[in-house]
């Protein structure tokens, strides 16, 4: 090293420390940076227009571990704020060996026998099977599908749509 370069002993000196120049001294700000598009927000929402083919949602929702996108369009739950229902999902993996059977409520039995199906049936139709959902890409369980395929999501962060 030579004298006058100001950097003399070891690199943990307390003389060096105080010399350090910090990252935002050595940017440059008069070249664009690299990785910003200030009309990304206005790309994205055609793409998302484009995707719904003009519907509406209630909301855009994401794993709650990785922050993936699992459904585009849903409707929230009347009832619980929380859970919502939809029928086209991306990301999304049916567990098939995790299949749980809940009893139909009473009053769902009364509008399948008025849809035409007789006692004998409505005594066989008094469970429906609900198969596990989870994010593709990291497991977590975030709903379940019913026997008419729509999803019933429970453990997931919606964003505004």
């Amino acid at each position: 090293m030579e004298e006058g370069d100001g950097k003399s002993g070891n690199a943990d000196s307390p003389t060096n420390s105080q010399k350090t120049v910090s990252d935002d001294e050595e940017i440059d700000y008069t070249i664009k940076p690299e990785f910003y598009d200030p009309d990304l927000d206005d790309k994205n929402e055609v793409w998302i227009h484009k995707k719904r083919h003009g519907a509406t949602s209630d909301a855009v929702l994401s794993c709650p571990a990785c922050f993936t996108t699992l459904c585009l369009e849903c409707q929230r739950h009347e009832n619980f704020l929380t859970q919502y229902r939809a029928v086209f999902v991306v990301n999304c993996k049916i567990k098939d060996d995790k299949v749980v059977k809940q009893n139909i409520s009473k009053s769902r039995k009364r509008n399948r026998r008025t849809e035409g199906i007789d006692a004998s049936d409505a005594h066989s139709t008094n469970t429906e099977t609900f198969k596990q959902v989870c994010c593709s890409v990291c497991m977590t369980e975030v709903g379940a599908l019913d026997g008419d395929e729509v999803y019933h999501f429970f453990n997931v962060l919606p964003s505004e749509s």
